[in-house]
């Protein structure tokens, strides 16, 4: 990834976190890696173990950050999901997957920061 991607990453990552904890979650990892692949964020919500796939877009040229979650993107989420329950000997929790979409204008300022609860359970649902 370009540097100017990267650093636009990072900067969605940063406001999707502040926003969840903004609504209660509490944060566990950030970019937990896995030979699988990579979670932006693992974090708490009540009873729930929460993965969470963070998507920023600047501008909508390429339509909408939430719509960049292909089929095979959200294989791989529910794959590296259930690699972390299994690095980290969790079988008897309650789990779900949200999508954070963050969206800027292509001037970089912030367009808003939706938070998709349960967003990917194998069929695509945002």
């Amino acid at each position: 990834m370009s540097d100017p991607r990267r650093g636009l990453g990072r900067r969605g990552e940063e406001l999707a976190a502040r926003e969840l904890i903004r609504r209660g979650y509490r944060l566990r990892a950030r970019n937990w890696r896995c030979a699988i692949g990579e979670v932006d964020i693992v974090a708490e919500q009540g009873e729930w173990l929460v993965f969470v796939e963070v998507r920023t877009r600047r501008g909508n040229r390429f339509g909408s950050p939430e719509a960049s979650i292909t089929p095979a993107k959200q294989a791989r989420l529910i794959q590296v999901a259930e690699a972390y329950l299994e690095a980290h000997h969790l079988s008897d929790v309650a789990w779900r997957i949200d999508v954070v979409a963050v969206e800027m204008t292509s001037q970089g300022k912030l367009v808003r920061v939706e938070v998709y609860e349960n967003a990917v359970t194998g069929e695509w649902s945002v």
